[in-house]
């Protein structure tokens, strides 16, 4: 049998290299947050480099760019250009968009330089596909690029850069064709045993240097699984997809280690205490079945996490419909899991003044809801609502509490 994860991905490249010549392709990535939108165009041709060069000329095909855009009151309006420093003639830079605030992510995992590590040399073009993800920050409405992040084995083919997520000061990038036969956090890299298994690599900010903070593998991986196919983050959670894992089982934590639902798909949950990072949970769809692409899109929120199969097979319409069936080919579906994660960290510090402030170490733009109760059974008053900013921490002020105890708690609305 063809390596068939090498063949999807060749033929896509293909597929790139063909209608370059057609459009820009603007709007193939999108990210949001808040009043701030990113719009990837990965065949937009101009050969400018860095933040809002010259768009007016094709003299670099399918180099690839991302547009910034804002909102005041209800209008919208173009911010910034955005290039790679590095611009190159069929990168497909903005494959992927993140943002957080005031950091946005733009990759292209066609990207060509052999660099490894954090700022490395951009201008070396020995590995093909190895990919590359550039981090920009806004200072009032300026744009500027602050880090350009590479694998810490960048090879040719590793597709770093394939999916991309941002949580404040955090960012996590697949890489499905990369090709270690390493299983879990921080194994080892320098191998190509398992063609194709793929990997995710987390970097961290502290002031503005970034640094890579874990490198992850599939706790079961194996050559063609394409882990980091796709990925989500959302504070010290983190979701990574591998659309092409085989085992049969359902639901979380079942049995990882049979190849009998081919390409049915997988997802794995990792935790961060401190900066180590662990894996919680193996996620597979509760209908499993080969072919159906389970871990192909990912989103988190909280303790929520959403996931993709393109091609799975059921007729059912709306919400918990019958999974049983397979007579609508590549319908698709979504799976929404509960209780993923560390949970949120409240603590509780009296005043001085008779009351109490609370605070939540949350995920970064997560609404939390602050609820009191006279018992642990309640009944639970809702003492306030917020969002968490980008550094995640919410605080709140119980001035008038109880003169007995009273037992405090979050949930997400």
């Amino acid at each position: 049998m063809p390596n068939l994860s090498s063949v999807l991905i060749s033929k896509l490249r293909t597929q790139r290299r063909i209608i370059i010549l057609a459009a820009d392709t603007f709007g193939g990535s999108v990210a949001v947050s808040g009043d701030t939108v990113v719009v990837g165009a990965i065949f937009e041709d101009s050969n400018a480099t860095g933040v809002n060069g010259d768009q007016n000329n094709n003299n670099a095909i399918g180099s690839g760019a991302a547009y910034v855009f804002v909102r005041s009151g209800s209008n919208w309006s173009q911010q910034a250009y955005l290039k790679a420093s590095n611009t190159r003639a069929v990168i497909s830079f903005g494959g992927e968009v993140t943002i957080s605030g005031d950091t946005a992510v733009v990759t292209t995992s066609l990207e060509n330089s052999g660099a490894t590590g954090v700022n490395g040399n951009q201008s070396d073009t020995s590995a093909f596909g190895a990919g590359a993800a550039y981090v920009f920050v806004r200072s009032g409405t300026n744009w500027s690029q602050q880090a350009y992040l590479k694998a810490s084995n960048s090879e040719m083919d590793d597709a770093f850069g394939w999916s991309a997520a941002v949580s404040g000061d955090t960012i996590v990038l697949g890489a499905n064709g990369e090709d270690s036969s390493a299983r879990g956090v921080n194994g080892n890299q320098s191998n190509n045993n398992a063609n194709n298994s793929g990997a995710a690599y987390v970097f961290t900010r502290q002031g503005t240097n970034w640094s890579q903070q874990a490198y992850l593998k599939a706790s079961n991986a194996v050559r063609d699984e394409s882990f980091g196919d796709s990925v989500a983050l959302s504070g010290d959670t983190l979701l990574v997809g591998a659309i092409h894992e085989d085992s049969n089982a359902t639901g979380v934590n079942g049995d990882q280690n049979n190849n009998n639902a081919f390409f049915s798909g997988a997802a794995y949950v990792f935790v961060r205490n401190g900066t180590n990072w662990s894996q919680q949970a193996y996620l597979k769809a509760s209908n499993t079945d080969a072919g159906d692409l389970f871990g192909v899109s990912a989103a988190l929120s909280g303790d929520a996490a959403v996931i993709g199969a393109l091609h799975e097979a059921s007729n059912g319409v709306g919400v918990d419909a019958d999974q049983s069936d397979n007579s609508a080919a590549n319908a698709g579906a979504a799976y929404i899991f509960r209780g993923l994660g560390n949970g949120p960290r409240l603590a509780l510090t009296p005043d001085g003044s008779g009351g109490y402030i609370l605070r939540l170490n949350g995920a970064p733009e997560v609404p939390y809801q602050v609820q009191r109760a006279p018992s642990v059974t309640g009944p639970w008053e809702i003492l306030a609502t917020n969002t968490a900013p980008i550094s995640g921490l919410v605080e709140f002020s119980d001035i008038n509490p109880p003169p007995a105890q009273a037992f405090y708690r979050t949930v997400q609305p």
